[in-house]
Parts: structure tokens; C-alpha cells; sequence
């Protein structure tokens, strides 16, 4: 009997999978012809992700108060002026950022109800066919229709779905439509999610007796003693009259030749589901592996009475892996850390948009740092990056939920949990259990209902249904109620004796050590390590080791120095020496491998949109951290030089240039001279592993006597190299050797004016991702093709041929506009366009232009993949520039004391750098004075000016300036005013004046010189 919904309507689910193939073509609304299905075809299933047609009811809540869609699912209904769309698809990312409705967890988009209504017929070939419509994702709540019918729901976005389409569909040539209704309500999620169908769809054809729908599971249970067994069971679904079955299965190797086969008979009752199990041997077996991804292909046949009635092909791979709670994790034997990163489901411009390249492009990033495991934070994956890490060699930490029963807000998962948990968590196993690249389930993330009586309960659930399906790997979750050794009974230690191991979330040297002790069973790994934020190409305060924020608008952004952290964070290094150290843990996932849309912690205001957190930016270019991970992560000899910018410095200003290599001798030069060569120590962990580190007091940890992290063989130090080198334009290069050989350089090079743009369509790992989506990076460069740090002028992109700009980027997270558009500035010299293949023949040739400069081209293959109506094909060109703020600042300490408070004409309030930095679990508290501050006034035509009159405020920690400098706009930049004359207030709030010859302007600065913090309540030119 099919499950009773609340309102009495069957919940249609299909638990048995459907084949034979069909085409559909592009969907004309019910007023026109419909879209004819073609005939079934060799394969099962087929693509059905074309045409659809979407209407967003309702933006701002997921309602329709107006009734105008209340019979969206009538196949009557005239959906003709409704948008013409392919899915996936995110209508959340094409709508712009707002601060009315929305949230920074949201990533200031709006969610909303969305219709979506796809027109097809089918011919009469179907007739007597099991025929079903499978998603793999809609965000969220889908309610999916078939001619008006409610096939049934299914709330959770991260899970796939399908509905029994047999016996409710019209044949001959008579339209049917399928109607889905998806709503986000906010807030849902705390990072961005999207809103809309945007996972594939599917229909799928079969003949009565079948394969169910995740019905294979493969398994090689003694490959760890060297035999190649293949343990195949199948689910064989029956629909019609009994019959008996033989299922052939047929194992081809990683080169495509057979290797074993075999068959075994089942009798399946009418209305059954029967499993048939087969056993097979493959002689040596080519084991898969994070270097040798070598994937084997499993297919199963059943056949009736001599005719093949189904046929399904399911990829494996013959690997074995131990979490040992002493020794760590080993693959095939081999002992290696978890390089693991966290990353959340958006795809950057594209939003919650699926796309198999962009995917691709995203991981081969994260290869090129050194990474081996990806965790799905914290919900299941799309199936495609399953088969994208599989294939590229990447482990997998699958993750169910990121709450239970307990919500973290209003409208997440805990509304749920209860109904929808255990079929959810199920299907999450089921839709990756043959991979070889899953080697962890997660049951949740971070759940308030881990330290609550009701959780062990909760959590016995959870894993019980993980292990109902798959005994073969390990259940975990990932937490932060874990920071201290949990008392004898509580909830927290009642879980945790029933997992098989458990990630840690940010906790210190000293409390994973801790675990280890209590709990010498179970195996740990930092499941989020680091959380250190940074914006690329900011630096700041390289001598802090905790900096604070500037709440300047416009500046809001971090430090690439490895040195802003949030109160529960560690710095990158802190977190590589800790894992490093200890042979019992397992590895760590760095939170996280690319900024994502939503959580801009350290800042909560509108347009900071993306979070901090990534080794690479939204637009997937690297920060320094990148690097920093790519030198304890990778073997290949690399350097690269800290800060990224040998342009932006005062003459003779000592800039800290800090240095992370694989290679234990580098050399820095400028311009030809060198500045010295340093050295790595040579190390060896306790159990014998060797590094690299320097031999100084790091003081980056106050848990600790010495007050730096002291590791278990004694030593201390750093992860790169440092020197203070007093900045002069030039030529700026480190120089790694081994020996007297030089193995590997990073230069830079100080950059001229603006002259030209450049494209290029590679990554890090080298080449171009093929498929249809392409990220095309465009670089400002000077006359020498020197890419220009600070450069921003607004870019414009093209596309000739059959392709489109599918969205754009630069990496700020600081960015009121969207990005689905063909225009952006650059951001520190560089931006991103993301091309979109439509499916024509030809090349595809991208432009990109700004005013004055040298416009750049660059051409791209063709590709048969790709859609008319995805991402970026809606867009309109209508860039968000700052304006010119009339006051202004170098930096602002606090969110209340930002310029534009000295000329609100209220003494109580004002600008002011002075700001307090929270302690972390490692670091005490910091309130430090900045060296040197501006503030500045600005105009938007020249005034004539010939004094600034500034009021500063004094006490015990606000002080008056040491020292003044003032200077005015010019054609050439900022020069100092002609005669400057100072006045000193002599008491708080006292005015100073800052006179000087008259002077004609659009902006006059003064740059401060202070030993303690400044405040000014009051701005004033004449």
C-alpha cells in the first residue's frame, strides 16, 4: 500500500528503478504542440532536463497571496509567458543581492516558490513500460504533479527522489505535463542554498521485471588478502506475472576488457523485489587509489525467457582502507593523511547550479594544493561529484545533515527530521555506496542534539540505518561538542562510543591528545581545521598574529598573512603542525577549500556576501593559503612569495615578504641583488616522518609553558621564511635549491599603469577542463603583460558563437551586484567569467573590454554538450560600482565608527582605528595601535580648499596623533599639500588645524602617525 500523506494523498516514491531510453527535446507550453518523446532506445534512462518552463511566484516567501498560480499543476494552465529554462537551475542567484528579506547567511539572495511545468508526449511504444521521473536534488520541499495530479513530496533538497509515473501517463501523442513547486523559505540554510530544481531530472523506461533503483551494490570484501573477489547484489523487481530471472553480471577492467562474468537464476514473485547474489573473480585486480584512480565497470543483465529485458552498468573500483585509532588512515596498505578539504554545494557564479565541468574544475583546484579528501559540508552530494572525485582520485566524507531534531534555525532540516531522516540518510548511502572514492559516512555535523539527553537515541537511529546498507566503512559525524573530554555518561561520550570514529571541529593540540587517551578504540581527524579568513591580495599587520577587522566600507576584507581568526579558529599553520605531529590522527579537513556564497564571518552587513574562509576565492583563484597548504601537501619542488603584490608600497616601507616552499634553501633577490638565503630546518616527527620548519619561537599558542605550540619530539617554528625587505620597484624573486641546483622561482614584478586585458582558460593543475562550462580569467596587465595588483576597472565580457557568459566573478567578497551578468569589475587585477557551451557547432570566441584598455581575446573549442537556457542566459549587464565615499578611511575598528560618523554633526560619535580583538583557544586578546591611519574627504566636483579642520577625541586610550601628513588629489595621484601648517587641540574634542596653501581638489587625506588609538568626531574642510 503506498504511504498516506497528512492530506490523505499516496506518497508515490519509487523504490524500483525503470529503463529503456527516450529523448526529449525542447518543451513548448500546453497552448502548442507538445515535445514527443522518442521511442525506447538502447539505454535505460535518459535526459530530461530541457525545456522547462519557470515562474518565480513569489521572491520574498513561499506563498502565493496573489492565487495567480494556484493551478499550476492543471496541464489546462497557460504557462506561455513563463521563462523558458533548463535544469539544473538556481532562480536565487539570478535574482540580485538584497539587505530587504534576506540575511548574510543567505548570502543576501532572496528564496522564495518557484513553478516549474515541462510539456511532453510519448508514443505508443511505451505502452505496457514502467516509466518514472527520478531528481536528484530540488531546493526545496518538492511537490511534484503529473497532469494535475499530486504524485507526492519530498522535503530534503540534498537527497535524490523519484516518483511511479505507470499507469498515469497519456499515450498517443496526447500532452502530459509534469508540474513541480519547490520553495526556500529564509532562513533555511546558514550559507547559501539556492532555490529550484538544481540537480539533474530523468526519465526513465523499463520493461516490468527490472533492476531497482539503486538496486546493485558491489562490493571486493577480500581484496586486503589479494584475492579479486566481486560480490554483486541485485535488486530484481517484478511488476508483472512471476517469472524466473537470470542475472548476468560482466566485469570489464580500467581498458575496457572483460574480465569475469556470470549468472545466477531467481524466482520473483509477482509485486516482489528479490535479490540475487553473485560472487566473482577477477585475477590481480588493479587496485583504485588517490594516484591511480583505476576504475572497473560492472554490468548486469536480466533476461526472461532468453530476452534481455534490462540493463545497467555501475562503476567500483578494488581498494581497501583501516582507520587504525594508533596508526592513522591507510589506503591499499599504505599509511597517508586525510589532505582533506570542506566544501559547500554552490558552484560560485553559478550558484547551486550542478555542472559536471565546473565540478571537475573545482577539485582539480583542490588537487593542485595537495588535497586527497573532500567532506561534503554538510549535506549529500550531487552523484556527480561522486564520479568526479572517483575519477580523479579524491576520498570522500559523505555527510548527512547539519542539524537532527534540534534546528539551528527556523526553516532548516529539524522540521523534518523525524518523518524523513531515515529514508533520507538511506538514500545518501545508496546513491554512493559503489564508489571507491566513499570511504566515511557522516550522520551530521555540529548537532545541538549531541550534547542533549535525547541524541544518543537519535544517533543509534542514524547509524543502524547506515549500517542496514553498508557495513563496509566507518560511521562518524563531525562536532564541536567534543573540545573537552566528555564526562563518563553524558550524551556526547553515550554517542561517541557508538560511532566508529569521530571528527573534531577546532580543537587544540591539547584536547585531540585528550580524546586519544580517553578513548583508545576510537579513531579521530579534525573533520574542520583552520577557519583562518583571508581576502586575496589584502595584507595586514604581518607582526600580529591575530589582526583585527576594518569595518571601512569598501575595505571590509582580511589578511592574507595567515593571521585573522575568528574566536573558535587557528591559523593554517597552527592547525598543519598539529595534525602533522600526531601519527594517531587521522588528517583534517580545512574549512574550506573555496570561499562560498553566505557565513562572511568576521563582517555581518550588506553587500559582504561570500564567506572568508577559502584557500581559493569564490572565483576560484588562489589566496596565499592555497599555497601555504600546497607546501605541506605536496612533494614537487614550488616557492611562492607573500605578499602577492611587489606595486602597491610606500618607497623605502618594510614590507614583510614571507616565503612557503617544498624545498628547505631559498634565496630572495631584488632587481639582481640578493637579500640573503635562509633555510628550513630539517625535522622528524616521533614516529619518523620528516618535515620542514624553522627553529623559532612561533608563539601561537598560550596553552603551552613556552607560549608558542611545541611539538611532541621538542620543537618549534614556522612554515615559511621571512624577510623585511625595505620596498623599491623592481623585480622581486625567490629562488629555491636543492643543493646548488635551482629547482623552482616565483617572481614578481612591480606593475605600470593599466595597458591591456588578458584571457586565459587554465587552472593551477594545468589545461583546460573539458565540458560545457569553461572559467576564463582575465587579468589587467601594464605594457609588459604585468598583471597590475589593485587595478579594477569594470569588465565587460563577449561571447561569439555557440556560447554565453553563464556568470562572473572576482573574488571580493565585498560585491553589491550579481553575478549573473556579463559584467564586473576586477578585483586586485583579476576576474572570471564562467563561458557556457550551448550546444552549437563552431569555436567560441570570448572578448573582454574596458574603457582605455587593450581589449583581450580568446578562443575555445566548440562542445556538443551544453544548453540554450542555463545559467547566465537571463542576465542583464547592469554592474554595481562604489560610488566615491564623501568620507573615508584607511581602517575603521568597529562597525559604529566609520567615517561617514565624523560628518553627522553629533559629537558622540566618530571615526576611530582603535578596536578589540577576542581571544581564541590559542591566542590571548589584542588591541593594538595601527602605525599609521588616513582619513579623507572627497567631493564630486574640485573645491577649493585651504584648511582641514579635524576634532580629536582623548583619554586614557585615544590619543592625538604623533605626527600629520596632508595631501590632495591630483592628476598624478595624491601629493602633499604646499606649506602645511599644524594647530594642535589642547584638550578632547578640542579642533586641530591643518592649514596650508590654497589648493584645488576632488580629495584631500591626512595620514596619521599614532602611538595610541585615534578617534575623530568631527571632519571639516575650508
Amino acid at each position: 500500500m503506498p504511504e498516506e500523506e497528512p492530506s490523505g494523498l499516496p506518497r508515490r516514491v519509487v523504490l524500483g528503478g525503470v529503463g529503456a531510453a527516450v529523448a526529449v527535446s525542447a518543451v513548448s507550453p500546453i497552448a502548442r504542440a507538445a515535445d514527443a518523446v522518442a521511442p525506447p532506445g538502447p539505454a535505460r534512462e535518459s535526459d530530461f532536463t530541457t525545456g522547462w518552463r519557470f515562474v518565480l511566484a513569489n521572491p520574498d516567501g513561499i506563498t502565493d497571496p496573489t492565487g495567480r498560480y494556484d493551478r499550476a499543476p492543471d496541464p489546462a494552465f497557460d504557462d506561455s509567458a513563463w521563462q523558458v529554462v533548463d535544469v539544473p537551475h538556481d532562480w536565487s542567484i539570478e535574482l540580485p543581492p538584497t539587505p530587504v528579506g534576506t540575511n548574510s547567511g543567505s548570502g543576501f539572495f532572496r528564496g522564495g516558490l518557484g513553478w516549474y511545468r515541462k510539456t511532453f508526449t510519448l508514443p505508443p511504444s511505451f505502452a505496457g513500460k514502467h516509466v518514472s521521473v527520478e531528481f536528484d536534488g530540488v531546493y526545496s520541499d518538492a511537490h511534484v504533479y503529473l497532469n494535475g495530479e499530486l504524485l507526492g513530496n519530498h522535503p530534503y533538497a540534498y537527497t535524490g527522489f523519484a516518483f511511479d509515473l505507470t499507469g498515469r501517463l497519456h499515450a498517443g501523442g496526447r500532452p502530459n505535463v509534469l508540474a513541480v513547486r519547490a520553495t526556500n523559505p529564509l532562513p533555511s540554510s546558514r550559507w547559501y542554498s539556492g532555490g529550484g530544481i538544481f540537480r539533474r531530472v530523468r526519465l526513465v523506461v523499463t520493461e516490468a521485471v527490472h533492476v531497482a533503483r539503486h538496486g546493485t551494490f558491489v562490493t571486493t570484501p577480500d581484496i586486503a588478502a589479494g584475492r579479486g573477489t566481486v560480490r554483486v547484489a541485485t535488486d530484481v523487481v517484478n511488476e508483472g506475472a512471476a517469472v524466473t530471472a537470470e542475472v548476468r553480471t560482466t566485469v570489464t577492467d580500467p581498458a575496457g576488457r572483460v574480465v569475469a562474468n556470470g549468472s545466477v537464476a531467481v524466482a520473483v514473485p509477482s509485486g516482489r523485489t528479490v535479490t540475487a547474489v553473485s560472487g566473482l573473480r577477477v585475477e590481480r585486480p588493479q587496485l583504485w587509489s588517490v594516484g591511480a584512480p583505476r576504475l572497473y565497470r560492472l554490468r548486469t543483465d536480466v533476461v526472461v525467457a532468453g530476452r534481455v529485458l534490462d540493463t545497467t552498468t555501475t562503476d567500483f573500483g578494488f581498494r581497501y582502507t583501516e582507520f587504525h585509532p594508533d596508526n592513522g588512515f591507510s589506503l591499499n596498505g599504505v599509511p597517508m593523511k586525510l589532505r582533506g578539504v570542506n566544501l559547500h554545494a554552490s558552484q560560485g557564479a553559478l550558484g547551486a547550479v550542478i555542472d559536471p565541468a565546473a565540478l571537475e574544475h573545482q577539485m582539480r583546484l583542490m588537487l593542485a594544493m595537495g588535497v586527497n579528501a573532500l567532506r561534503t559540508a554538510h549535506n549529500p552530494p550531487d552523484p556527480q561529484l561522486v564520479t568526479v572525485c572517483e575519477r580523479l582520485g579524491i576520498v570522500m566524507m559523505v555527510e548527512a545533515f547539519d542539524c537532527w531534531r534540534t534546528g539551528k534555525l527556523e526553516y532548516d532540516y529539524h522540521r523534518d527530521f523525524d518523518e524523513w531522516s531515515g529514508r533520507d540518510i538511506a538514500e545518501m548511502v545508496h546513491a554512493a555506496k559503489n564508489s571507491p572514492a566513499v570511504v566515511l559516512w557522516s550522520i551530521g555535523n555540529e548537532v545541538p542534539d549531541a550534547s542533549m539527553a535525547g541524541g544518543p537515541e537519535i544517533a543509534a537511529g542514524l547509524i543502524a540505518a547506515v549500517r542496514a546498507i553498508d557495513g563496509t566503512r566507518p560511521v562518524v559525524m563531525g562536532s564541536d561538542r567534543y573540545r573537552g573530554v566528555p564526562a563518563p555518561g553524558s550524551p556526547q561520550d553515550l554517542i561517541l562510543k557508538q560511532l566508529d570514529g569521530l571528527g573534531v571541529n577546532y580543537n587544540t593540540a591539547q584536547s585531540i591528545d585528550g580524546l586519544h587517551q580517553q578513548y583508545p578504540g576510537k579513531f579521530f581527524f579534525e573533520s574542520e581545521s583552520s577557519s583562518a579568513t583571508s581576502t586575496r591580495g589584502v595584507y595586514q599587520e604581518p607582526d600580529l598574529l591575530n589582526t583585527g577587522e576594518n569595518h571601512t566600507p569598501g575595505k571590509r576584507a582580511t589578511s592574507s598573512y595567515d593571521n585573522n581568526l575568528a574566536s573558535w579558529t587557528f591559523s593554517g599553520e597552527y592547525s598543519l603542525k598539529k595534525d602533522r605531529d600526531r601519527k594517531f590522527c587521522q588528517g583534517q579537513f580545512l574549512w574550506a577549500g573555496q570561499d562560498y556564497l553566505g557565513e562572511p564571518t568576521p563582517y555581518d552587513v550588506f553587500p559582504v556576501k561570500t564567506s572568508f574562509f577559502g584557500a581559493v576565492d569564490s572565483a576560484g583563484l588562489p589566496k596565499d593559503a592555497f599555497h601555504l597548504f600546497r607546501s605541506q601537501w605536496t612533494t614537487a619542488p614550488m616557492v611562492h612569495l607573500t605578499p602577492m603584490d611587489w606595486t602597491n608600497h610606500r618607497p623605502g616601507e618594510p614590507v614583510a615578504v614571507w616565503v612557503y616552499s617544498t624545498v628547505d634553501t631559498v634565496e630572495l633577490v631584488l632587481s639582481g641583488k640578493s637579500l640573503g638565503v635562509k633555510k628550513f630546518d630539517r625535522k622528524t616527527t616521533v614516529d619518523g616522518r620528516l618535515y620542514l620548519e624553522t627553529t623559532e619561537p612561533a608563539g601561537d599558542d598560550k596553552n603551552d609553558p613556552s607560549g608558542s605550540y611545541v611539538s611532541p619530539n621538542g620543537s618549534t617554528g614556522k612554515l615559511h621564511l621571512t624577510w623585511t625587505v625595505p620596498f623599491r620597484p623592481g623585480t622581486l624573486t625567490a629562488i629555491a635549491r636543492s643543493g646548488a641546483r635551482e629547482v623552482a622561482r616565483d617572481e614578481l614584478v612591480t606593475a605600470g599603469p593599466p595597458h591591456a586585458i588578458t584571457l586565459a582558460a587554465e587552472h593551477p593543475g594545468g589545461g583546460v577542463v573539458p565540458g560545457a562550462m569553461t572559467f576564463v580569467t582575465a587579468s589587467v596587465v601594464d605594457a609588459r603583460g604585468v598583471v597590475v595588483p589593485g587595478a579594477g576597472p569594470v569588465l565587460r565580457f563577449g561571447v561569439r558563437g555557440p556560447g554565453r557568459i553563464a556568470g562572473v566573478d572576482n573574488g571580493r567578497q565585498e560585491l553589491a551586484q550579481s553575478y549573473q551578468q556579463p559584467v564586473i569589475p576586477a578585483f586586485n587585477g583579476l576576474a572570471v567569467a564562467v563561458v557556457a557551451a550551448t550546444g552549437g557547432r563552431g569555436p567560441i570566441t570570448v572578448t573582454a573590454s574596458a574603457p582605455g584598455l587593450a581589449p583581450g581575446q580568446l578562443t575555445l573549442p566548440g562542445s556538443s554538450l551544453g544548453q540554450p537556457h542555463g545559467p547566465g542566459a537571463r542576465a542583464a549587464g547592469t554592474p554595481v560600482v562604489p560610488g566615491a565615499s564623501t568620507a573615508d578611511a584607511s581602517y575603521s575598528g568597529a562597525p559604529d565608527t566609520l567615517p561617514a560618523a565624523m560628518l553627522d554633526g553629533n559629537p558622540a560619535t566618530g571615526w576611530s582605528n582603535h578596536y578589540v580583538k577576542p581571544a581564541t583557544a590559542t591566542l590571548n586578546a589584542v588591541s593594538r595601535p595601527r602605525a599609521r591611519d588616513w582619513v579623507s574627504l572627497a567631493w564630486p566636483s574640485a573645491q577649493r580648499i585651504s584648511a582641514v579642520t579635524a576634532n580629536f577625541v582623548v583619554d586614557g586610550t585615544l590619543t592625538l596623533p604623533v605626527a600629520a601628513e596632508v595631501a590632495y588629489r591630483t592628476a598624478r595621484g595624491f601629493e602633499p599639500v604646499p606649506n602645511l601648517r599644524i594647530t594642535w587641540g589642547t584638550g578632547s574634542d578640542d579642533p586641530t588645524t591643518f592649514a596650508f596653501d590654497p589648493v584645488g581638489t576632488t580629495e584631500v587625506r591626512v595620514t596619521m602617525t599614532a602611538r595610541g588609538f585615534l578617534r575623530i568626531s568631527a571632519l571639516l574642510a575650508r
